[in-house]
């Protein structure tokens, strides 16, 4: 049984104004065709809506009965249907992004304002996640777009924008590192690391640019997080290398941050979705939104 939008307007309009004539007004049609839409409905339904003779139309009990519901079920359907067009232009919708904790503790927060301005009814779900993770939400698809880092070799996934993030030296002011302009590889193969675990994008570079000059690391610590990893170096129990944009870099007095002066300290970043799936109206709103501030710095 399917009902049409038009013949339960027809219906409510009928017995709101108690005439054919007035609906037919009101609704802008020629009075055979609302008497065709309201002839459709009871067919459909199997039902008699109205009792009518030359002088006046009223609503049958079983009309009476069905006007509330039919009211509720148009007004759903409409708001539906506003929604729907809301979400085709862009107008509302859900933002689904995995990212570097790096991005969403720096960057994400201005970006979720500055799209909530332009568009209120907007909303996010955030995943802040190691890179392995982000790459992994977006192909399962529990996130339409995420920023990754790291060498990207995974042909469900297209790759959006890409660009660099510098990696630093983090070190405690009286630590000997922090009296150098520039710290080389050699210097970190002669210091205790507090290197982020296996599976994050940073210990990916680091690992291979030891690899690479054929030194091995003596690493003190191998915590998760960043904010763990500062925490470490504060105590005193090595230095850590960490991306330039990280907040965490910024967030200690006691800290100084040194370059490394090696061409292999960059991470690879990549804002990426899965391929073939369009992404929502409001989601490509964020990402032209993101890319210029990727590529601004």
């Amino acid at each position: 049984m399917d009902l049409n939008l038009r013949d339960i307007r027809a219906f409510i309009a009928v017995a709101q104004t108690g005439s054919f004539t007035q609906a037919a007004t009101r609704l802008h049609l020629s009075q055979p065709a609302l008497t065709v839409q309201i002839r459709r409905l009871e067919e459909t339904l199997g039902l008699r809506l109205f009792d009518r003779n030359s002088r006046n139309v009223a609503l049958t009990p079983t009309g009476r009965d069905l006007l509330p519901l039919l009211q509720k079920s148009l007004h759903d359907m409409e708001h539906v249907l506003i929604d729907a067009r809301a979400l085709g232009d862009g107008a509302s919708g859900t933002v689904r992004i995995a990212c570097l904790p790096t991005f969403a503790a720096s960057s994400l927060p201005e970006l979720v304002q500055n799209l909530k301005k332009a568009v209120p009814r907007v909303s996010f779900q955030v995943r802040d996640v190691v890179a392995s993770m982000v790459n992994t939400l977006v192909r399962n698809e529990e996130a339409d777009i995420g920023l990754t880092g790291g060498e990207l070799d995974d042909g469900n996934l297209e790759v959006l924008h890409a660009g660099i993030d510098r990696l630093v030296v983090v070190c405690p002011k009286q630590h000997v590192l922090a009296k150098r302009r520039r710290i080389t590889l050699a210097d970190l193969a002669a210091t205790p690391l507090v290197l982020t675990a296996q599976g994050t994008s940073v210990r990916a570079v680091v690992d291979s640019a030891f690899v690479n000059a054929r030194c091995v690391p003596e690493i003190a610590c191998e915590p998760t997080y960043m904010m763990s990893a500062v925490a470490m170096v504060r105590a005193g129990l090595g230095v850590t290398i960490l991306p330039a944009s990280a907040r965490e870099v910024r967030a200690e007095p006691d800290l100084v941050v040194r370059p490394v002066d090696d061409p292999a300290f960059t991470r690879p970043i990549a804002l990426i979705k899965k391929r073939g799936r369009t992404l929502p109206p409001v989601t490509e709103t964020f990402v032209a939104m993101l890319i210029a501030k990727l590529d601004s710095g």
